[in-house]
């Protein structure tokens, strides 16, 4: 705008020019600004598009020059028009008209890529929502499985008794399970709480071969963990590493917060010779691992390997915050 009125400094009536440019290219704007948006809709070509917005707004541009010669003539400052120099005078005002439309595409692109990778940030959010949700249900499945072949053993074997009190917690555990929200994440006292249920039928599986420990200090009941996160530790731990044994086994299992990490760590007894090559790459840790990876990204580490003292070593660390 300050460019158009330079032209007319010489004469004392810069601000009366300056003014009517001002106000007759922000009333071209609109017209220029739909019909730009109506060339895009029609998915016009890029060159078409440029010679259809040049050449209205050097018409735009021509209308301000002869409005600039109405006022030199109002003000006194000419007397007649000058058509034949008409095209000759455009100066800035044809120059401001295509830097709106320049300002204009690249506002509106700018606009349109944030729109765009709004909705696909979105649709990842929901593909990565469905893929938890399947990985969290993949857990029911392969818990019922193994359940129920435990329940088949001990009716085999006639002990009645064992295989009701089982069936009794398997309906504790799946009511607890299926009253869950859909959260991807609870307290850890909730989880604790699930996977007492999944100790008790374990137990009534193994007996007295199945020793477990757990601690978990008070100042991290609160914290936030995936879903069903333990139970398929548990899992792996007691199929391919306790199970086998034929005598008692220990699990052991830890909770306790590191600066701004909680560490969850489980440790069983095991034979290595026997089940190394699956306890590392059971359902269980392949579906933890996943679901870690969706939650958290490069926030936490998973590890899992044999230790010197024959005994498998799960170790997770993830961020500690509240549980909503």
């Amino acid at each position: 705008m300050a460019i158009l009125g330079l032209p007319e400094l010489g004469h004392g009536y810069a601000a009366a020019f300056r003014g009517l440019y001002f106000v007759t290219c922000m009333a071209w704007i609109v017209p220029l600004a739909l019909l730009q948006r109506a060339l895009w809709r029609r998915e016009s070509s890029l060159l078409f598009t440029a010679v259809v917005l040049l050449a209205v707004s050097y018409l735009m541009s021509i209308a301000n020059a002869v409005a600039g010669q109405c006022l030199a003539i109002a003000l006194g400052l000419r007397t007649d028009y000058r058509w034949t120099g008409l095209a000759r005078e455009l100066d800035g005002c044809w120059l401001a008209l295509i830097a709106f439309c320049a300002v204009h595409a690249v506002a509106v692109y700018y606009l349109s890529l944030q729109r765009a990778q709004l909705h696909l940030a979105q649709a990842l959010a929901h593909a990565r929502d469905a893929e938890l949700r399947a990985l969290r249900l993949q857990v029911n499945p392969h818990f019922l499985f193994n359940t129920l072949n435990g329940i088949s053993a001990l009716v085999s074997a006639g002990d009645n008794r064992e295989a009701n009190r089982m069936i009794s917690r398997v309906a504790d555990f799946l009511r607890a399970t299926l009253a869950h929200d859909g959260r991807h994440e609870h307290a850890l006292a909730e989880e604790l709480a699930l996977i007492e249920a999944y100790l008790d039928i374990e137990q009534a599986r193994l007996g007295e071969r199945l020793r477990v420990t757990m601690t978990a200090g008070p100042d991290v009941l609160d914290a936030a963990v995936p879903y069903l996160l333990l139970q398929p530790l548990v899992e792996n731990a007691i199929r391919h590493g306790i199970a086998p044994l034929g005598t008692a086994g220990r699990l052991d299992i830890r909770v306790e917060h590191t600066g701004t990490h909680l560490a969850v760590d489980l440790l069983n007894d095991g034979r290595r010779s026997v089940s190394e090559a699956s306890a590392g790459s059971g359902i269980g840790l392949v579906n933890v691992a996943e679901r870690l990876r969706h939650l958290y990204g490069e926030e936490h580490q998973f590890n899992a390997d044999w230790r010197d003292d024959s005994r498998f070593h799960v170790r997770l660390m993830l961020p500690l915050r509240a549980a909503a």
